[in-house]
């Protein structure tokens, strides 16, 4: 160590060298719910930064009931420390409901009744990336490059937010109202896949998966859409998963039709995953068997 600087290479450099495979990696959620503070974030989010008590329960027990996941937010560059009023994002990320509904409180303490109201329709998109620094270097170095970027096109849409998951995938980035995770975006790609996402596209190259499906639903998603080229935001929708013996999964997806057969392992990584972490972890890996074709009956 030099200049209290670790000479060791960072979670997501390590990953990039290994080809960590994203597929299947984005972290579990039907809803989200957003809500603004400058910061300091600390480690853990929601309980460590200073927020209101009675928020904090307010929305731990919203996520718990709603199978939802809640970020912090903030506008990129910091300069929403001395603002007057909180903007809070209430979002259905289910398939066939994806919808935003937001609001703005004058303080804190209103954060809690708001979680419950009804709010009102937002109709655009949300680009969210990770700059949680605190929970992991890699996402503060690789998500603000990647977030001033997106915010210099669109500041409307673009918010930092806290801890998203699968820090050695920095940068992370969150698109909804659907729910999309990817990783690993370079800043210069940004912009373009955001504005195909928008227009109801995606670019799969770093695409995680969708929060509201298990893992091997994201998984058999991604092979799908890299056999067939189907690559719309609804394309590709669940109609069965099965599990085939102890470690084989089938999916049966529709628009275009298809059924994809996958296996299961747990792999050492004989690593620690994140630049925090002190021993090594293992990872969730599917492998493809075959990707093909059914009638809507098959």
């Amino acid at each position: 160590m030099t200049g209290g600087v670790s000479a060791w290479p960072r979670c997501s450099e390590i990953a990039d060298a290994a080809q960590d495979p994203r597929e299947g990696s984005a972290p579990p959620a039907e809803q989200w719910l957003l809500i603004e503070h400058p910061g300091p974030w600390g480690r853990v989010p929601l309980t460590q930064s200073g927020i209101d008590p009675q928020v904090v329960g307010a929305a731990s027990a919203w996520a718990a009931r709603s199978n939802g996941r809640v970020l912090l937010i903030r506008r990129p560059g910091r300069s929403s420390r001395s603002m007057a009023g909180r903007r809070w994002f209430r979002v259905d990320s289910r398939p066939g409901r994806a919808a935003v509904r937001t609001g703005t409180v004058p303080d804190e303490r209103a954060l809690a009744a708001a979680m419950i109201s009804a709010g009102e329709r937002y109709d655009g998109p949300l680009h969210l990336v990770c700059t949680h620094g605190r929970h992991d270097t890699c996402c503060a170095v690789r998500g603000r490059p990647l977030v001033a970027a997106l915010a210099a096109a669109d500041p409307e849409a673009t918010w930092e937010c806290s801890h998203l998951g699968g820090c050695r995938f920095a940068a992370t980035m969150l698109l909804l109202p659907h729910g999309f995770l990817f990783g690993g975006v370079p800043a210069p790609d940004a912009v373009t896949l955001t504005k195909q996402y928008d227009a109801g596209l995606l670019d799969p190259r770093w695409l995680r998966g969708r929060s509201c499906h298990p893992p091997a639903v994201q998984a058999a998603q991604h092979h799908a859409r890299a056999a067939t080229g189907a690559f719309g935001v609804d394309a590709l929708g669940v109609r069965s998963v099965t599990r085939t013996g102890s470690s084989g999964w089938r999916v049966l997806l529709a628009d275009p039709d298809c059924a994809v057969e996958l296996v299961e392992r747990r792999v050492d990584a004989g690593r620690p995953l994140t630049c925090a972490a002190t021993a090594p972890g293992w990872m969730r890996v599917f492998d493809l068997v075959g990707v093909e074709s059914v009638n809507r009956g098959g």
